[in-house]
C-alpha cells in the first residue's frame, strides 16, 4: 500500500473552495496535460453513490478506463472519491477542507492506493507510478496557485 499526503492554503473561502473541488468537471482543470483525462459521463453536483466516468492515459500513453465512485461527502468538509475501475488495484482519496477564515481555506488530500500486480506489480510499477502520482498533486497545486492566488 502506498500513501500520499498533501496539504495546499489558499487565499478563497471555504465556499468559493468547496464549490470549484465539488463539481467533478473541475478535475481536468488541476490534471496534468499528459494524462489526457477526459470525463465521459455528464456527472453534475457531487454526491455520496455517484459514478464518475473517465479515461486517463497515466503511463507510456496507453488510454485506460478509469471509473471513480464518490462514496462520502460532507458538504463544506470533505469527499472520498475511490476507483471501481482502473489502473490501480486500490485507490482511496480523501479531499478535506478547513476554512482558516474569511478568505483563506486549507485542503489536504490523503491518498491511499495499491498497484495491480501484488509483489511483482510493486516492484516494476512502483518507481513509474509514484513519482507520476507525486507529480500530479505537484501540478494541481501549482495550476491552484495560478488559478486562486498565492498565501502569504
Amino acid at each position: 500500500m502506498f500513501s500520499l499526503y498533501k496539504k495546499v492554503v489558499l487565499p478563497i473561502g471555504l465556499e468559493e473552495a468547496w464549490g470549484f473541488f465539488s463539481n467533478p468537471k473541475n478535475l481536468s482543470k488541476i490534471t496534468p496535460s499528459t494524462m489526457d483525462f477526459r470525463i465521459l459521463n455528464n456527472p453534475g453536483k457531487m454526491y455520496p453513490g455517484q459514478i464518475i466516468h473517465y479515461t486517463v492515459r497515466p503511463i507510456f500513453g496507453i488510454k485506460m478506463e478509469w471509473v471513480t465512485e464518490i462514496t462520502h461527502v460532507k458538504e463544506g468538509e470533505y469527499f472520498v472519491d475511490e476507483q471501481r475501475v482502473g489502473p490501480y488495484a486500490m485507490w482511496h482519496h480523501e479531499h478535506k477542507f478547513k476554512s482558516l477564515g474569511e478568505n483563506l481555506v486549507e485542503m489536504e488530500d490523503v491518498l491511499s492506493y495499491q498497484l495491480p500486480g501484488g509483489f511483482l506489480g510493486n516492484r516494476l510499477l512502483a518507481p513509474m507510478v509514484k513519482p507520476k502520482v507525486e507529480n500530479i498533486f505537484t501540478h494541481r497545486a501549482a495550476v491552484l496557485t495560478e488559478l486562486f492566488g498565492k498565501t502569504d
